[in-house]
């Protein structure tokens, strides 16, 4: 059981690029989170939780760091950057645009937290070993609890996630079993 106090849910985009077929950045693997993602999602609302979805959206037309790394996608306003079906934001639940792997970097995403009292950080999406890290990273340097629920995040490169659950289980937060995400998410204990 949790020592800290109020819980939230960060989705990391869960969007078309990634888990639609015709993704820019679309793996077949990254299917295999969908019904563990469905459950947090579900027990996250039946228990009242804030839920945040972080979807990466990069400005059409204009340069952009990334680009350096990685192929233009995701772009504002187009198929790749929208929600992946069912994953959609319900009314009263924030949407941060964000432009780096981190949904904490330059965004709001710290303060919408401390405003809502929240603590602890169940954060679930793609890709385990980029913005899952990079958010998970973060969120500890932010002064929050970030928790990883198996079978929410994977990433196509296996030998990655799991070097990554056990760097983040080390060094910034916790990994837990889907039950036990779903249950802090549904249930009062943290309030």
């Amino acid at each position: 059981m949790s020592a800290v106090g109020r819980v939230a849910l960060l989705l990391v985009d869960v969007n078309n690029s990634f888990f639609h077929d015709r993704g820019e950045f679309h793996y077949p693997q990254a299917r295999e989170v969908l019904p563990g993602l469905t459950a947090l999602l579900a027990a996250a609302r039946e228990g009242g939780r804030l839920v945040v979805h972080a979807r990466e959206a990069h400005y059409p037309g204009l340069e952009d760091f990334e680009s350096k790394k990685l192929p233009p996608h995701s772009v504002r306003g187009e198929f790749d950057a929208q929600p992946f079906a069912g994953f959609e934001a319900a009314p009263g639940e924030p949407e941060i645009h964000k432009r780096r792997y981190s949904a904490f970097f330059a965004t709001d995403l710290a303060l919408l937290l401390r405003e809502q009292r929240i603590d602890e950080l169940i954060i679930a999406g793609v890709k385990t070993n980029v913005c899952i890290r990079a958010t998970a990273q973060d969120a500890f340097a932010h002064g929050f609890r970030p928790v990883i629920a198996r079978g929410t995040v994977n990433s196509n490169r296996p030998h990655l996630h799991e070097a990554t659950l056990e760097d983040i289980e080390r060094y910034f937060g916790e990994v837990v079993d889907l039950a036990e995400g779903a249950r802090r998410l549904r249930e009062d204990d943290h309030d």
